[in-house]
């Protein structure tokens, strides 16, 4: 037997014993749904008649069920234990896996409130935790080499905080690259650790806004990956360097088939929960000198090699907006962007 066909072998027996509706081969894998795919439904205010909000976790899995995703990717913040336990049972019935995200540890004092909330996820039978260092953007939040320094400190130290936790628990942690590392710089947080309990996830599309190449970002941190954030890009350039917007699976820029296939050939079990947030372009400023502060030695052809890109793959129509949309349209077409995702990921990704 090849290495390659133990290791799927072996992951697809540790998928079946978690997931009861696996079937034994990854081509069969469908893809899930991460919480901020429904940015407009999460724990809505306004209601809309025709598309009502997901009060809870729960809510979110129902519908992902309904219209045939695999799986969700869920904050799990503030679980009880007995909502905990009612996460387990609907998963195990809907053969669906779960995924949870949450919030490192800030310092010491802060570890208690994070290994209840890593207990009570895994009581619900989730194995991975997505979670990020940096909730903002990094060109959008530091002004000063040195306060990147003093970030990435602390990230680290967070990390170390809860490392141990996630392995007492039996629980993955996978640390996102938010807009926040670039490729290298979050491998070399995670390889030092040398832990089999921390690792990735990874987003194909986030360091776009960094200067990297989709392709090279999941080449670096393919061996880190346990959980992914499958999504496709679109842009157009702006005065101030380029806009950047979530678009529909195989309507944008990325090699989706390669990625995911890179992402399969490190780790046969990794998962792929698409992230289709419905929203305005973001602007990446990468021509104003504030969001170099933090990039040093980045060099000039990064810089040269995205506007080349944004130059000659810009998106032939506008990119999409929602601003002035009512919440019933804006909900419509939150919804319509997810189902037409897992429409490709069926028939260009064999997720089925």
């Amino acid at each position: 037997m090849h290495r390659r066909q133990f290791l799927q072998g072996t992951a697809a027996s540790a998928l079946a014993l978690s997931f009861p509706g696996f079937s034994g081969t990854f081509k069969t894998q469908r893809m899930g749904i991460v919480v901020h795919s429904y940015a407009s439904r999460w724990q809505a205010k306004t209601p809309s008649a025709r598309f009502p909000a997901f009060a809870n976790a729960l809510d979110l899995l129902e519908h992902c069920h309904q219209i045939g995703a695999g799986g969700v990717q869920v904050t799990v913040n503030g679980w009880a234990e007995d909502f905990a336990k009612k996460m387990r049972d609907a998963r195990e019935k809907m053969g669906l896996y779960l995924e949870g995200s949450i919030g490192l540890p800030r310092d010491e004092g802060d570890v208690a409130r994070f290994d209840g909330e890593v207990r009570r996820a895994r009581e619900a039978g989730a194995q991975i935790l997505r979670t990020v260092t940096l909730g903002t953007r990094r060109y959008e939040t530091f002004r000063t080499a040195p306060e990147f320094e003093a970030f990435r400190k602390k990230s680290l130290r967070s990390i170390q905080l809860a490392e141990p936790v996630a392995r007492k628990h039996g629980v993955k942690l996978a640390v996102e690259n938010h807009k926040d590392w670039r490729s290298g710089e979050l491998a070399a947080i995670l390889k030092p650790l040398s832990s089999e309990w921390v690792g990735a996830t990874i987003d194909f599309g986030n360091n776009l806004a960094l200067l990297e190449d989709p392709t090279d970002v999941v080449q670096t941190l393919a061996p880190y990956a346990l959980s992914t954030h499958i999504k496709d890009m679109a842009v157009e350039p702006y005065a101030d360097g380029f806009l950047l917007s979530e678009v529909p699976l195989g309507k944008g820029i990325l090699d989706l088939p390669k990625l995911v296939s890179i992402c399969r050939a490190s780790n046969p079990a990794v998962t792929f929960s698409l992230e289709m947030i419905t929203r305005d372009p973001l602007q990446i400023p990468c021509l104003k000198d504030d969001y170099w502060a933090t990039f040093g030695d980045l060099p000039g052809r990064d810089l040269a090699r995205t506007l080349r890109l944004v130059r000659d793959k810009k998106s032939p129509s506008p990119l999409p907006r929602v601003a002035g949309l009512s919440t019933d349209e804006k909900v419509e077409t939150e919804e319509a962007n997810i189902l037409a995702c897992l429409a490709y990921s069926r028939e260009a990704l064999s997720m089925v």
